[in-house]
């Protein structure tokens, strides 16, 4: 009920809405990529990287500050810890094999954080592969330290001057390029948007997230489901693999944090379920954020990972049909979530990630439950917008 039908659609969410120089490069994905990523040699590969380059499984810890103070047994599964620094890599290594496969010679991608363009580069670099990564440049400037990892892996970073200079800019620019070079060019899109096969095919990646979570819950508890499920989602990606091997267990709750920015009622926010409506973006039927006559609002948030004007398919539809609940967190709710769970548990999270942690305040949690936070990467990269906030608050 919650997978991709034979048309790339989740109920009425997702398909491919795409320019006709597109559809030779997205009509061959669709009819090969399942047949190439479960063959046994492909597995093999992937599961062979994940373990002994990425560092997986991850693992699964229990917060005892965190569970003493919101109540219930409080699990971080901990994507921070992956290399790279997220969970970004988890896709990046199963499209660089892809893109392999394919004889693909030239990488694109799109980024926001930086994360997955540092991703990207990495898996670029190992596999001696061009690398161009498109940045908004509001975001190259929030996100140096990223950018300087990615210039040092080898990547071409394009600043992107169009819009708002984010992640939904930058995603613009790299769909331009594909269009432009579709012989020898494969895009490594970073989350759960895009035209089919993308949204399944990156969900599919990232399952193994949700994977070693049942795995991992079941050594510690005696059970592998657990009682909820949150992340956070912008496009979706680490929504997307820490809910996968649970849509169909409906005694899980699955619980996505999306960004309000300055609130949802202030014109700065990117809480697409709160303010969207349907339509098309980035070659996929959406949930997003627009105006009445179809003009794509501008998201904002503190986290540039999280500033997209949409949701991916798939949660559009686990929205739609009331599978998962979504709430939002504003600006200030992450960044003193973040600074909490550096005090309790001396774990700087992710800004992202830090909008996951500030749901916690915002839900009930009874004392047998047993909670599910993915901490989807570390706050390296968000250091400078951390001690911004806090010497301001000090001052």
């Amino acid at each position: 009920m919650y997978k991709v039908d034979n048309n790339g659609f989740y109920g009425k969410f997702g398909g491919a809405f795409i320019p006709e120089m597109m559809h030779k490069n997205i009509e061959y994905l669709q009819n090969e990529y399942l047949q190439i990523i479960q063959t046994k040699e492909f597995q093999e590969n992937f599961r062979g990287l994940l373990r002994d380059y990425v560092g997986r499984p991850s693992p699964l810890y229990f917060s005892e500050a965190l569970s003493n103070k919101y109540g219930g047994r409080i699990y971080l599964k901990r994507e921070d810890l992956n290399h790279t620094g997220s969970h970004k890599i988890n896709n990046t290594i199963g499209q660089i094999l892809l893109a392999k496969h394919l004889g693909k010679k030239r990488i694109i991608a799109e980024t926001g954080a930086g994360q997955h363009g540092v991703a990207t580069a990495t898996v670029c670099a190992k596999a001696g592969l061009e690398c161009i990564v498109y940045m908004g440049a509001t975001d190259v400037q929030r996100q140096q330290p990223n950018v300087e990892k990615m210039n040092f892996l080898g990547a071409k970073v394009v600043p992107v001057t169009s819009g708002n200079k984010t992640l939904k800019d930058a995603t613009n620019e790299a769909i331009r390029d594909w269009i432009s070079n579709p012989e020898d060019t494969h895009y490594i899109i970073g989350s759960v948007v895009g035209p089919h096969p993308y949204p399944d095919m990156v969900a599919r990646f990232q399952s193994v997230i949700s994977e070693e979570i049942k795995v991992q819950l079941l050594e510690k508890t005696g059970n592998e489901n657990p009682s909820k499920v949150i992340a956070c989602v912008g496009g979706g990606s680490n929504a997307a693999g820490a809910f996968y091997h649970f849509l169909d267990q409906k005694q899980v709750e699955l619980i996505a944090v999306e960004a309000a920015g300055k609130g949802v009622d202030t014109g700065e926010s990117a809480a697409t379920t709160a303010l969207g409506n349907t339509g098309v973006l980035h070659g996929a039927m959406t949930l997003l954020m627009q105006t009445e006559d179809g003009q794509i609002v501008e998201p904002y948030s503190v986290s540039a990972g999280l500033d997209y004007p949409g949701i991916g398919p798939l949660h559009s539809h686990l929205f739609d049909s009331n599978r998962a609940s979504f709430i939002n967190v504003t600006d200030n709710e992450a960044l003193d979530a973040a600074l909490e769970l550096t005090n309790l548990e001396g774990i700087i999270p992710a800004l992202e990630s830090s909008h996951a942690l500030a749901a916690l305040n915002k839900i009930e949690i009874a004392d047998e439950e047993v909670v599910i936070l993915n901490l989807s990467g570390r706050g390296d990269k968000d250091m400078e917008t951390y001690l911004n906030y806090f010497n301001s608050k000090n001052c």
